[in-house]
């Protein structure tokens, strides 16, 4: 069932690049001035992820909760800094919902807790899986929601992949397949190798992939300090791309012989035909961080699933989507966040 789609964006903020940039560097200033509700009441709880890696997180538990959203973030990052996690959070628990926003593998307190690094969601949905098991277990109730953005959001469709998979395990981890109710995602990362392809192909896009690869090369030398020996300085060193990353770093240790061949066994576009669980993907046309062409392809791989909903968007850049106040009329929202007003509301339908 889909949501209120109603967006109206500024006519400034009608060009992805704008969006983005906007959306950026003024949410992070004024977000909370936008927001009625105060921070959560959160603790801290180290969850025991897919193969028992540990990962931080963040748990706030209103009375009598009527259901559970678990949630993270993108290519870099962590809950310190992700200003988005926390508009989605206080609005999930302003409607009654459990939160749980975590660090996912070898970023934020998760990385100093191990040196594990990503595998782009081949073993990140199973840790969506075992942290909603781990949820359970500490007072928060089904149905879990699993909610991710940029490449948190491919994280969370293969956490969708890994939710339907639950039936055909024997071991009892504390929940079932059907305790799990679907999956939402924001501009999710669909295919790597095209749009990091594309991502390095124009001005603004190098910028944006200099500034990702930076924020990797740090993260790779926090997991050194942290962790002595589990990583090779001089392979961190060579290391200066999001490719070379990926590269020198990632998949030697999952055993694939190129970034290619990764990056095609992470794809998140190949789920989506097969996809089981209730989810709903709201995705720009104009995101100026992933191939245009991906956007024919999404539809298709989407229009023969009913169990996907599809919220195709003109504009709204990446992770942007701030919304004028007409925009904010038309949708009934209390706030410019139309994306995050779109998720809950969603989850609220199903």
């Amino acid at each position: 069932m889909l949501c209120n789609a109603a967006y109206k964006p500024s006519r400034f903020l009608q060009n992805g690049v704008r969006m983005t940039i906007y959306s950026a560097l003024w949410g992070k200033r004024y977000w909370e001035k936008t927001s009625n509700s105060p921070d959560l009441p959160y603790k801290e709880h180290i969850f025991r992820g897919f193969q028992d890696v540990p990962l931080y997180g963040l748990v706030a538990i209103p009375e009598n909760p009527r259901g559970t959203i678990i949630a993270t973030y993108g290519i870099t990052g962590d809950l310190e800094s992700e200003w988005s996690l926390r508009i989605l959070a206080r609005k999930a628990y302003d409607r009654g919902y459990a939160v749980v926003l975590f660090d996912w593998r070898a970023h934020g307190k998760s990385a100093e807790l191990s040196p594990t690094l990503t595998s782009d969601g081949l073993f990140e949905g199973d840790d969506f899986v075992c942290i909603a098991a781990g949820a359970a277990a500490i007072g928060c109730p089904a149905k879990f929601w699993f909610v991710g953005y940029s490449l948190g959001g491919q994280l969370a469709l293969w956490g969708n992949k890994a939710a339907t998979e639950l039936k055909k395990q024997t071991t009892d981890i504390g929940i079932q397949s059907n305790d799990i109710g679907g999956v939402a995602v924001v501009c999710p990362n669909l295919d790597s190798r095209r749009s990091l392809a594309y991502l390095v192909s124009y001005p603004f896009g190098r910028i944006i992939e200099a500034r990702i690869a930076k924020n990797l090369e740090k993260l790779a030398w926090k997991i050194h300090k942290a962790h002595p020996g589990t990583l090779d300085p001089e392979a961190i060193k060579r290391a200066r791309s999001i490719w070379g990353f990926d590269r020198e770093l990632v998949i030697g240790p999952l055993g694939f012989p190129s970034v290619e061949a990764y990056y095609d066994a992470s794809s998140a576009l190949q789920l989506l035909p097969n996809i089981l669980k209730p989810t709903l993907i709201i995705y720009a046309q104009d995101d100026p961080f992933f191939l245009p062409d991906i956007v024919d392809e999404l539809k298709t791989a989407c229009s023969g699933n009913p169990a996907i909903d599809l919220l195709l968007t003109k504009h709204g850049g990446h992770i942007g989507y701030i919304n004028s106040k007409k925009g904010q009329q038309q949708a009934n929202d209390p706030d410019p966040w139309w994306v995050w007003n779109r998720i809950v509301e969603w989850v609220e339908m199903q």
